[in-house]
């Protein structure tokens, strides 16, 4: 089988947009710097109903600094058409109920796809109560997430809520490399986990193995 261009069926949806036209699109974010790009390559198109919900984020404070940091990416990068800022109050208990029995699966395993698909429900419901014609999210715009998989959520969610899934691979056509460089730039906060307590303890681990490294090496 083929393998799907997913940026290209992008491309044709954008192509087909009736000249005049601006839809409205729901863009679930999972941090401000990952949205750069993506919103970027989206707002010249469609008025944005950025949806940051990511109830996987731990500690607290670190969902908030990232929500602090999206709001500063909406004031700060041009876009011609509205943004409208969807942020739902911390609650981890969605991520927890998701993950049950998964927890120490590995990252981009089974743990994995089941937050991103319970954030591609949450977003496939905001859309369809905002009314937007279509949806999508930022995942797909890290090397480390798997586009077909968010892709197949994303439309398997769709027909369940009856809302168009605008299908996407952020990270093609330097999309994810763009996004680092905006955030330099715009001088953005850029975390070094995904987000959930899993995640951070083994991007604590990884730092912790550096340093001992770092260390032997300046000892030996």
């Amino acid at each position: 089988m083929e393998k799907r261009q997913y940026h290209k069926e992008m491309d044709a949806v954008i192509a087909a947009i009736p000249q005049g036209e601006v839809p409205r699109l729901l863009l679930h974010s999972c941090c401000g710097p990952c949205s750069t790009a993506v919103l970027e390559q989206l707002t010249p198109y469609f008025e944005i109903v950025l949806f940051y919900y990511n109830p996987n984020i731990a500690p607290e404070e670190e969902f908030y600094r990232r929500l602090e940091t999206q709001k500063q990416v909406i004031a700060d990068v041009p876009h011609p058409y509205p943004i409208t800022l969807l942020a739902p109050p911390y609650d981890d208990a969605p991520f927890w109920e998701a993950v049950r029995g998964a927890e120490d699966t590995p990252e981009m395993g089974e743990r994995c796809e089941r937050c991103i698909a319970q954030r591609m429900r949450e977003a496939a419901i905001a859309a369809k109560a905002n009314g937007c014609a279509l949806f999508t999210t930022t995942l797909t715009v890290s090397p480390h997430k798997n586009a077909p998989y968010i892709n197949a959520c994303g439309e398997e969610i769709a027909g369940e809520y009856d809302v168009k899934y605008l299908p996407s691979d952020f990270k093609k056509r330097g999309g994810y490399a763009r996004s680092v460089a905006l955030s330099a730039e715009y001088d953005l906060y850029r975390q070094d986990y995904c987000g959930c307590p899993m995640s951070l303890r083994e991007a604590d681990e990884r730092r912790a193995a550096r340093e001992l490294k770092q260390k032997n090496n300046v000892n030996s």
